[in-house]
């Protein structure tokens, strides 16, 4: 099916007028209340997908769902790191109004959640999988939580709130070491976390609801390490895998907070020869096809079951990966590899086979699984920065400003990202800003930020993110809330001491620290 590419957003030419009308046509005025199936999976860098015009990775299944639906084009995470990316997730707000900033500072049910609103209106809101919030004894919303995967010990991972300044993260040079053609226990929770959900739907159209349900389905691959089975792996060759974007230390930018990212998340430095860079990627397209695959299996079970006329699926992750870009392994930036994300909704009544432009993020989960099952918004939620895909679709929502911040390991400072039209600024307080033209520059090869003809934009696009939030406000409170945290902690050393793990372990298992 060819894909219509559009901007949601506005009808700018009679051809986009009458997409836009067959976007609100499909969606229908007043859409039916439906099931919802919300899919994420764990460190989905948004490029690695057929859809996305990769010339490489294999996704057939999220591809044909992309052609069946919508695929969003401009997708962000509200914070490039798991745990208050997926904070935004749950709560529908933004990081700095939630305060949940970091992979220790998690979320623990005291904002209200789409979870909680579904809930108490009777409506089924399960989840399978990967959640990293505080912890389960919390009330996160949920009917019922299946195998959450929650921070290490309702602790987390304190080392990232040493940000004055960051420690060398020695966790990290394990990464390079890991990579390559095996098992791993990430791989072994996403069979369960599949296969869980199979059951879960079949038991659903057995008996089902009087009201439309949400499933969670949340899982953990292609979140390092890089290890991907053989039937995965060998789906690629080492010598043939792309090579990443300025790579060579030659190419790659010179910005202080980059600079002190690399210096504290020291993943590179392991990466000493050009054939562990290829393993590491090649893994990593391997465990991209593993979740494609397994994304396949629920979409099979939709329809095995029944149920797919009746449930809108969104497919997206909670942020990206940078995989050698840049120098840059893991996320924690806001260029388009680590805040991007895959962003896709399809169902029976949603237009197939578009591409719609209209910047959106995961704030905007909250509403859009409100809407699919047909709640009303609830008084406390009339002030939610984001708006239902469904909206965003058929174009009755208007232009927003799409935000992303980070203040969480390795930050020297307070990372804040918008989205204007074509541009994405990149605000530091302290530092010089970054500014990019996406649509001249894709890839983000030349940073505008200091160049005199763009000063306009730049001082418009400042003012628009003051709108939106004051940086150096949150900033010191976030700094002030993490010293808490960390005073609470037994202080930095305390912390030093303890080391660090370099990724979560999977129920039942233990961190392994460095």
């Amino acid at each position: 099916m060819a894909l219509l590419s559009i901007d949601c957003r506005r009808a700018a030419s009679r051809a986009s007028l009458a997409v836009q009308k067959k976007g609100s046509e499909a969606m229908g005025r007043e859409h039916r209340p439906r099931n919802m199936l919300f899919i994420m999976s764990d460190e989905h860098n948004k490029r690695v997908l057929g859809a996305s015009g990769h010339p490489m990775i294999r996704t057939p299944h999220l591809d044909r769902l992309a052609a069946s639906g919508v695929r969003f084009t401009d997708a962000y995470c509200n914070s490039p790191i798991c745990v208050p990316s997926r904070a935004a997730f749950q709560t529908g707000r933004y990081v700095h109004d939630v305060r949940f900033w970091d992979n220790c500072i998690a979320y623990d049910g005291s904002v209200p959640s789409w979870a909680h609103r579904l809930r108490a209106s009777g409506h089924r809101a399960e989840s399978i999988g990967k959640l990293h919030y505080r912890s389960a004894q919390d009330d996160n919303g949920f009917t019922r939580e299946h195998m959450p995967l929650h921070i290490v010990d309702g602790i987390g991972d304190p080392i990232g709130m040493l940000r004055d300044p960051p420690p060398r993260r020695v966790a990290a040079l394990r990464l390079a070491a890991d990579a390559g053609r095996s098992d791993s226990t990430y791989q072994g929770y996403d069979d369960r976390i599949t296969a869980a959900a199979e059951e879960w739907l079949r038991a659903q159209a057995r008996q089902p609801d009087d009201k439309p349900w949400a499933l969670f389905v949340s899982l953990v691959c292609p979140h390092f390490p890089l290890k991907a089975r053989p039937e995965w792996f060998d789906l690629y060759l080492e010598a043939e895998v792309p090579w990443p974007t300025q790579y060579a230390a030659a190419e790659r930018p010179h910005h202080p907070y980059l600079e002190a990212m690399r210096a504290c998340q020291v993943y590179d430095e392991a990466f000493d020869s050009p054939e562990k860079v290829r393993r590491a990627i090649t893994a990593y397209f391997g465990m991209v096809s593993f979740v494609d695959h397994n994304v396949g299996r629920l979409m099979a079970a939709l329809e095995e079951t029944g149920l797919a006329g009746d449930t809108r699926v969104v497919y997206t992750s909670d942020h990206g990966d940078n995989l050698g870009a840049r120098g840059l392994w893991g996320k924690s930036n806001m260029y388009e590899e680590a805040a991007g994300v895959p962003m896709i909704l399809a169902g029976a009544d949603v237009p197939q086979g578009v591409a719609c432009a209209a910047p959106v993020s995961l704030v905007d989960a909250f509403p859009t699984i409100v809407d699919c099952v047909g709640l009303p918004v609830h008084a406390d939620d009339r002030d939610l920065p984001g708006a239902s895909l469904l909206d965003v679709v058929a174009g009755r929502n208007p232009p927003r400003t799409v935000l992303c911040e980070y203040h969480a390991a390795g930050a020297i400072t307070g990372a804040f990202m918008i989205r204007r039209g074509a541009f994405k600024y990149v605000h530091y307080v302290g530092m010089p800003p970054q500014l990019f033209d996406l649509a001249a520059d894709p890839l983000e090869l030349r940073d505008l930020g200091q160049d005199a003809g763009h000063h306009g934009v730049i001082a418009d696009c400042e003012a628009a993110l003051r709108r939106l939030v004051d940086p150096d406000a949150v900033d010191a409170l976030a700094r002030r809330d993490q010293a808490a945290r960390i005073a609470a902690l037994g202080g930095r050393e305390a912390i030093l001491a303890k080391g660090s793990f370099g990724y979560s372990p999977v129920p039942g298992a233990q961190p392994v620290y460095n």
